[in-house]
């Protein structure tokens, strides 16, 4: 029974009082308590109705789907299939590798059971063994946060636990050294089945399988009850004065750069510290004020895309002349050729330089198309309503104010202007325009983006997508094509702004995917379409937020329709987020967008927008119901030759799971396939150790221990040391006791190592020939558990008498049993 249910199971205190005042009256009355009998009655019967529809509302309440893995992540869907686990093959917590060695042990289980006697249970021991790649595996652990100590057993629903105790309890001290479920199993079936009980029965096997609830949406994005995607965060980089953007510079060495309005670039490294020294001071020559909201400052940047080998960049930023005329200047830069994590100050060359009529609206982004030219965004110069001339500057092609700019920087233009004109720019042959003018019609585009395209189809590849933000009303998205007329001055979103240009039949303008009104956002932050490796659900989604409320949305296209729908998205729950690290909650104020070289995405914020604010945050994206399988997103970077100090990153953020607070068990160990086998007998014709009466697929598991070897205090010693060891005890032996030749026809071990299963001497196993084995994963130990009967034990006799069969005919002769069985059985 859930708390919910528990709690729904007592009184309220609502119907507690009115039946002790319905008592009181009647106490008080003796002449009205006539009546007082039926009244109490009349009263129990309301209160009974009430408490079983409290009870039945809460029993078909629905459970809050969490998938979560036992090393506090995700689940995900495997790049292979599974052989073992196949039942999770389509999503769950374990790959190819995991699967192989809940096989291992597994045949490991099932060849002591063979051995001692028993029934095999192998179905059962298969189904609670493969728990561990269940979806909802760290519930049916009851391990959701890493301070909760890990269960040996999955949660059982009590019918199951019933049926296990009854056939395969005999099989526990093969899973766990939990001495108290041991105890009990032996004793009371139902003792034991409280204890392996789960206290949220919808996550107890198998009823977990069966919830609608739980597995109807199962590893999609998870919703709140008003269709809101939650999403949970990670904090990046912090104390950033008004961080303006984010980008790498595409050249594997998977660095950040981050500006700052100021006019400061600093590079962040992969481990997430900070080089002490910037990459660009352009504080000098930057215009900008403490003044709330002051739009001018360092606005752009952009790398060339062959800037691993030329190490160009460009940069976008606001200027003053004689303290009244503001510009703003695009230039190139050179990284220095001495330190690659510095530029060159004096390699700055003008490229363009526009002047600005008022100190808003003044654009910024920089953009490299997948055609390799540079894309330039300006804003429309400043005011309210772009008062510009008879159209405004927007709709004006013979300015360069609120356009789309396309120019070739990998050249020189004839006439002397230090870039080329793309020769298929749209009005390079119009007189009565300028020739670098890609689209127009833009009020002021803040934060632009190119679709990089599905990682698999290339679908969307080369799009731009931009954020436009509004006059008084409407804040639009937009998808930028050659010589497209975005509408302003005459619309903004949707909607006509200037009635009489909005009117005029030759405007031909491209209407925007979205707009939302100034009752959701005013202020639209372009984003980015998510392409990334770690969170495959978001792929496709064109993820924005509004810099005025701090809200986060999401646009998903319809291919087939070509439109694009509106999906919100939220802050998880504490529930939703509850993996380490992570948090729930950012600032309000949503600056810009980013995405690293591998395609996750980021985006900057802060708390107080001025530009001397050291309160700006960079956060990561993550989906809390689904990441990508382990391995799958490995990069490797080349390597970035520091030679400043660095600053190692120190979150501020609260995360969800209190960070002060020390795991009470430690993390799921590795699986590292051995390369050799253990030392085998030297020249006398006998081993040294009990590993070796096992066959050589047995011998080379990893995770298998021989009680039996002398026990090490280093427990890294190579295989080729213990050998050297070994025969060196050998030799000392011949010399103290030269051996006769009875004893050269039947060598006898002279160690006096104790085996750590049944206490008894090296010497004696060798002669009885018995092998233990001992898992290193603790829910699967062995323990003290197999301190049996020689019914128990594993007794191998005499190799020429019994022939012993090896694992894999043991897996084939299993596998022919059971086809057997369900052949007989239909």
């Amino acid at each position: 029974m859930t708390r919910k249910q528990r709690d729904a199971l007592r009184p309220s205190r609502a119907v507690c009082a009115l039946l002790r005042t319905e008592a009181a009256a009647a106490r008080a009355s003796p002449k009205q308590a006539r009546g007082a009998p039926e009244i109490i009655f009349i009263n129990i019967i309301i209160f009974t109705i009430i408490i079983i529809s409290v009870i039945l509302s809460a029993a078909i309440q629905p459970a809050s789907a969490h998938p979560q893995c036992l090393d506090f992540e995700p689940p995900f869907k495997p790049q292979w299939h599974l052989e073992f686990c196949s039942q999770y093959e389509q999503f769950g917590c374990c790959d190819q590798r995991t699967d192989n060695v809940i096989a291992e042990r597994y045949w490991d289980v099932i060849e002591q059971l063979e051995t001692a006697g028993y029934d095999l249970c192998e179905d059962m021991l298969k189904e609670i063994m493969c728990q561990e790649c269940s979806p909802y595996a760290a519930h049916l652990y009851d391990a959701e946060d890493p301070y909760t100590p890990v269960r040996d057993l999955p949660g059982l629903c009590f019918g199951y636990c019933s049926e296990f105790h009854s056939k395969c309890r005999h099989v526990l001290r093969y899973l766990t050294d939990n001495q108290l479920l041991l105890d009990t199993s032996g004793r009371d079936m139902a003792t034991f089945c409280s204890l392996v009980d789960l206290s949220d029965q919808d996550y107890c096997y198998p009823r977990v399988l069966k919830s609608t609830d739980l597995n109807s949406n199962l590893g999609q994005v998870v919703e709140d009850p008003k269709g809101c995607l939650q999403v949970c965060l990670t904090e990046v980089a912090n104390s950033l004065r008004n961080p303006v953007l984010m980008l790498h510079s595409g050249d594997d060495t998977h660095r950040m750069f981050i500006a700052e309005q100021l006019g400061f670039v600093w590079v962040y490294l992969r481990d997430g510290s900070r080089l002490e020294r910037p990459f660009l001071d352009m504080s000098g020559e930057v215009l900008t004020t403490p003044w709330l909201g002051d739009e001018r400052g360092f606005l752009g940047m952009a790398f060339h895309p062959k800037y691993r080998r030329n190490g160009r960049f460009f940069i976008y930023y606001s200027i003053q002349f004689y303290g009244k005329v503001d510009k703003i200047r695009i230039s190139e830069m050179k990284v220095s050729a001495g330190d690659m994590n510095v530029a060159d100050p004096y390699s700055e060359r003008v490229i363009l330089e526009i002047e600005e009529p008022a100190a808003n609206h003044n654009g910024g982004q920089l953009l490299f198309g997948q055609d390799g030219y540079l894309y330039i965004f300006t804003g429309d110069g400043g005011k309210a309503g772009d008062p510009f001339g008879k159209y405004g500057n927007a709709q004006n092609r013979s300015a360069l104010l609120g356009k789309v700019l396309r120019i070739d920087v990998d050249g020189s233009d004839p006439v002397g202007k230090p870039y080329r004109i793309p020769p298929d720019n749209p009005f390079s042959r119009d007189p009565d325009a300028r020739p670098e003018v890609f689209a127009y019609g833009v009020r002021n585009m803040w934060r632009c983006s190119v679709d990089r395209g599905d990682p698999v189809s290339g679908y969307g590849r080369g799009r731009i997508f931009c954020g436009d933000v509004g006059q008084n009303r409407y804040e639009e998205v937009d998808i930028i094509v050659k010589g497209g007329n975005y509408g302003w001055r005459a619309k903004e979103g949707f909607e006509c702004y200037d009635i009489k240009l909005c009117q005029n039949a030759s405007l031909n303008d491209i209407l925007p995917i979205f707009a939302y009104s100034h009752h959701v956002g005013k202020s639209v932050t372009g984003g980015y379409v998510y392409r990334g490796c770690e969170s495959p659900n978001l792929n496709g989604l064109y993820i924005f937020g509004d810099f005025m409320t701090g809200r986060l949305m999401a646009l998903e296209e319809n291919k087939a329709a070509g439109t694009w729908k509106e999906k919100s998205i939220c802050m998880g729950s504490t529930t939703t987020c509850s993996f380490p690290g992570l948090i729930n909650h950012h600032h309000k104020f949503i600056i810009s967008f980013a995405e690293d070289e591998a395609g996750e995405l980021y985006f900057l914020a802060t708390s107080y927008p001025s530009a001397m604010s050291p309160t700006g945050t960079v956060f990561k994206f993550m989906d809390p119901s689904r990441r990508a399988p382990p391995g799958k997103c490995k990069e490797k970077p080349l390597p970035v030759k520091v030679k400043g100090k660095k600053f190692p990153f120190v979150p501020s953020e609260q995360t969800v799971l209190k960070t002060n607070k020390k795991p009470t068990r430690p993390p799921l160990r590795k699986y590292k396939p051995a390369t050799k086998p253990p030392a085998m007998s030297g020249r006398h014709g006998s081993t040294t150790t009990a590993a070796s009466t096992t066959t050589k697929a047995a011998a080379a598991k990893p995770d298998r221990k021989t009680p039996t070897k002398p026990v090490s205090k280093n427990k890294n010693k190579s295989w080729q040391k213990e050998k050297k060891l070994k025969e060196k005890e050998i030799n000392k032996n011949r010399k103290t006791k030269p051996p006769t030749k009875k004893t050269a026809a039947k060598p006898k071990a002279t160690q006096t190592a104790t085996d750590g299963l049944n206490g008894k001497k090296l010497s004696e196993n060798l002669r009885e020939n018995k092998i233990t084995s001992k898992r290193s994963n603790p829910r699967m130990t062995t323990g003290p558990n197999l301190k049996a009967s020689n019914r128990e034990r594993l007794v191998f006799s005499n190799a020429t008498k019994t022939n012993v069969k090896s694992k894999v005919q043991k897996k084939l002769s299993w596998v022919r049993s059971k086809h057997t069985k369900n052949a007989g059985t239909l």
